[in-house]
């Protein structure tokens, strides 16, 4: 994203207007750009703006984060910029709104495809498991890509600290799902639902994401894949 990325604040009064300011701002500087102005800059302002509507929570706002945001992702989308997209689904999904489920399940799919920051392929994959009701396997199918995805993606001692957290998400949905509360207990709830495979449970995530995009695609998958390496 761009460098202008907006403070978070806490709250209160006072931060309140803080946000209002930097919206104010953030609108100020969306005002200035032009038709000829790189379409990638808008894109990181009008972002910028949605998330700041959100953090506001007032009328009318997460429809107007909404618009702006769908706008943002097409333009990444359109500059192959994968981890900006997948930003901007996470916002669509924060909308809480109609068509927030399938832009989670877009944005999930862009997250494991492609190795973008995977932290924010984890975020995306919690947002399905806190979205999945407890007895479903889609919950634990997320946090096994999950844990396998900070495996891959990371290494060192950024890779064993975020591989503890999603060892924790995976031992709560474990529990969850069925109560599964020692380590023996959950090697057999491992090997039972076939989360210890990658090649069984990514295309089992496939499946779930299917499920929840329901035909609303906002880019070609096929396309998509048949420019990715072979290896």
């Amino acid at each position: 994203m761009s460098d202008t990325t907006p403070v978070e604040f806490t709250g209160g009064a006072d931060s309140r207007q803080l946000l209002k300011n930097e919206l104010a701002q953030r609108q100020a500087q969306l005002m200035q750009l032009t038709p000829n102005s790189n379409p990638l800059e808008r894109a990181n302002v009008q972002y910028e703006i949605a998330e700041i509507m959100l953090e506001l929570e007032e009328p009318g706002m997460r429809e107007a984060a909404w618009g702006m945001t769908r706008e943002s992702f097409a333009i990444f989308r359109d500059g192959e910029r994968w981890e900006e997209a997948v930003r901007c689904c996470d916002v669509l999904y924060r909308c809480d709104l109609p068509a927030s489920v399938p832009a989670l399940g877009n944005g999930i799919w862009l997250a494991v495809t492609y190795p973008i920051d995977p932290q924010l392929t984890i975020i995306m994959l919690n947002h399905l498991i806190d979205a999945t009701p407890a007895q479903a396997d889609g919950a634990a199918v997320a946090a096994a890509v999950a844990h396998y995805i900070a495996d891959l993606r990371l290494e060192g001692e950024k890779r064993d600290s975020v591989m503890f957290l999603t060892g924790a998400m995976l031992a709560k949905v474990a529990e969850r799902h069925s109560n599964v509360n020692s380590q023996e207990a959950m090697n057999l709830w491992l090997n039972r639902l076939d989360l210890l495979n990658p090649k069984v449970f990514l295309p089992r995530l496939g499946q779930v994401v299917d499920a929840i995009v329901e035909g609303q695609w906002w880019y070609d998958r096929d396309e998509l894949r048949s420019r990715l390496p072979v290896h």
